[in-house]
C-alpha cells in the first residue's frame, strides 16, 4: 500500500487550516499592508520544494509556498470585508 498520496493530503489539508486564521490575525493586526512577507514566503518555499529530494517533503514545500501566495489575494478580501462591516477590524482606524 502506498500512503505518500494520503500523507500528502493530510499535510495540505493542516497548511490550509493553518493560514485561515493566521490571514484573518495579520489583516486584524496589519491591515493588508503584510503582503509581501506571504510574497517572500511563498517565493521560498516554493524554490526549497524545488531543492528537496523527499517526494512528501517537497510536495509539502510546494503547498505551504502555494498556501503563502494564495494568502495574498484573501488579505485583500478580507480587508473588502472588513470595509464592508462584514468583520470588525482593531485597525479601522489606521486606514
Amino acid at each position: 500500500m502506498n500512503f505518500l498520496g494520503l500523507i500528502i493530503s493530510v499535510g495540505v489539508f493542516l497548511l490550509i487550516g493553518v493560514f485561515h486564521p493566521i490571514v484573518i490575525k495579520c489583516e486584524y493586526y496589519f491591515s493588508d499592508r503584510v503582503w509581501p512577507v506571504f510574497l517572500v514566503g511563498g517565493i521560498i518555499s516554493i524554490l526549497c520544494s524545488l531543492m528537496v529530494d523527499n517526494t512528501v517533503g517537497s510536495a509539502l514545500l510546494g503547498a505551504l509556498g502555494c498556501s503563502f501566495l494564495w494568502s495574498i489575494g484573501e488579505l485583500k478580501e478580507q480587508r473588502q470585508r472588513v470595509e464592508k462591516g462584514v468583520i470588525a477590524s482593531q485597525c479601522a482606524h489606521w486606514r
